[in-house]
């Protein structure tokens, strides 16, 4: 998600995203380890350590739109933890949903001439000046889930076209490729609207299902924003037989609208990303949750950080990064008792990604 999240500039991506599928105070510098990353194929346990690494010399920015929420907590904890494994500096700022306060801590980290900068999720239009600036004094850049708008910096992201793809196939399978959907969306968040493109393309393939609502919010508590209009939507479309939600906090909304109707049984909802208070909602009893594709926000963290470490120390990045998704569904959580992110990375080995950006020095 992406899990992502926002609308304009007051608005808050809480945690898509993305693609898939919002921020707050000034940026506070808090030390972790990170290191670069690359696509080359892993190195040789021999490689040696960059002197600048072994030193503990490494600052890298790490610029968030938004910090609350499950997701990005758990992307956070994975940037952390590889940035401690690199003997790297991790400078964390969030804009908590403000675009124009995200903007300000990116210039902040630019003048301050961080050794490389990480941009986590944004809107283009408020990023891409300073990102300008940045690439302009040649400071390493990897943006995830933003278009950068600059060739010079590393565009990470998952692959939401899959993510939306899995999740709707997994709709077709289930209502047989005809029914009434409620479709969740905000414009405006890079994961939501490649995922947008897919479902887009998906009501054009399949006939059969047609869209009756759209509803989407982005604030500080979009799963109960989300909630009261799915309701609503529900209400006023009693044949609906889908909830296409691609961000886990939609998904959880429309979750909770299906609950509070009481219609469990004729409604079911198909989701984007995953954390483990959302595997609660997915397995809890007579959940309509059935489905989500995802990536593992923790993986991701530490791809992004890798790759800005990959960048310090000279090596070569694919310019467009790409963490492939899963699949999860509510049955095969079920069926393996899995009950945490840990569970689900060990029964689905597929969301962890140590390839994707390797450092040949590290271990981990």
């Amino acid at each position: 998600m992406i899990r992502v999240r926002l609308l304009g500039t007051s608005l808050v991506l809480s945690a898509l995203a993305l693609a898939g599928c919002s921020q707050g105070p000034s940026s506070s510098a808090t030390p972790a380890t990170s290191a670069p990353a690359t696509t080359a194929a892993p190195a040789s346990p021999a490689a040696s350590v960059p002197a600048k690494f072994a030193s503990g010399d490494v600052k890298i920015a790490l610029v968030r739109q938004l910090s609350s929420g499950d997701y990005f907590e758990q992307w956070l904890a994975g940037a952390e933890a590889e940035a401690k494994a690199l003997n790297v500096t991790l400078q964390i700022s969030s804009g908590d949903g403000n675009n124009d306060k995200q903007a300000l801590n990116l210039e902040q980290a630019v003048n301050q001439k961080a050794d490389a900068i990480i941009v986590d999720h944004g809107f283009a239009q408020t990023v891409q000046p300073a990102i300008k600036k940045a690439a302009d004094a040649d400071i390493p850049l990897v943006a995830f889930d933003v278009d950068p708008g600059t060739p010079k910096a590393v565009a990470l992201s998952q692959d939401d076209h899959q993510i939306a793809e899995q999740a709707l196939g997994a709709l077709k399978a289930d209502t047989g490729g005809s029914g009434d959907v409620i479709y969740v969306y905000v414009a405006g968040f890079a994961p939501l609207d490649r995922r947008n493109e897919t479902w887009t393309k998906f009501k054009t393939d399949n006939p059969g299902i047609k869209q009756v609502a759209q509803i989407g919010v982005v604030n500080s508590s979009t799963a109960s924003a989300v909630a009261d209009q799915a309701k609503a939507a529900l209400q006023a479309n009693p044949g609906t037989k889908a909830i296409f939600a691609p961000y886990d906090e939609f998904a959880k909304g429309a979750t909770l609208a299906v609950k509070e109707l009481g219609l469990q049984s004729k409604v079911k909802v198909y989701g984007a990303d995953i954390s483990t208070a959302d595997i609660g909602v997915m397995t809890e009893p007579n959940s309509p949750w059935v489905a989500t594709s995802t990536t593992d926000p923790s993986n991701v963290g530490r791809v992004a950080v890798r790759a800005a470490a990959l960048l310090v120390a000279g090596e070569q990045v694919d310019p467009a990064l790409m963490v492939p998704p899963a699949l999860v569904t509510q049955q095969q959580l079920r069926d393996g008792k899995i009950t945490n992110i840990t569970q689900l990375t060990q029964a689905v080995p597929a969301l962890v990604t140590p390839d994707v950006a390797h450092v040949p020095w590290s271990a981990s």
